[in-house]
């Protein structure tokens, strides 16, 4: 009986694993049920992100493009100024370099005029006083019968003097 017991005990022990394993059967496929669903959101959500992503992407790509021929067209339009600001500022150089050979022609004219006006009226101030040194030689030049004059004069003996 012994031995019954023990086949009998047996058999029980073996059924007890199995209705555990019906047990962990049920929630490991209720679980699974659950990852499956769980997976099947995520992957939802990641092809919703890509398809958002994919959108973003397009749109800017849009704007750089938009940004792009902006900036395109506003370096040309600045080319096109910088070239127009070179070409007045160069006008400009050649306009002052003209101004000024013309100023220092005219200067050169009025300096030459100045010169010689000035020539003339140091001429002029020269013949005066040329005129009022001959007045004065011809007045020492009369004779004057005073022999006092004459003697009070040093002679000159030509040596001091510098030719």
């Amino acid at each position: 009986m012994a031995n019954t017991d023990s086949t009998l005990a047996a058999p029980a022990s073996s059924a007890s694993p199995l209705s555990a394993r019906k047990e962990n059967v049920v929630p490991a496929s209720s679980k699974i049920a659950e990852l499956t669903e769980s997976r099947q959101e995520l992957l939802n959500r990641i092809q919703s992100l890509k398809t958002d992503l994919q959108s973003w992407r397009y749109k800017l790509d849009g704007q750089v493009k938009v940004y792009r021929n902006e900036l395109s067209e506003l370096k040309k339009s600045l080319n096109v100024e910088v070239e127009k600001l070179r070409s007045e500022f160069q006008e400009l150089k050649t306009t002052l370099q003209q101004q000024q050979e013309d100023v220092t022609t005219s200067l050169r004219k009025l300096g030459l005029q100045d010169a010689s006006e000035e020539t003339k009226e140091s001429e002029d101030a020269e013949i005066d006083i040329n005129e009022e040194n001959a007045k004065d030689l011809t007045e020492d030049a009369k004779p004057d019968n005073s022999e006092e004059d004459d003697q009070d004069l040093p002679k000159d003996s030509g040596k001091d003097t510098k030719e």
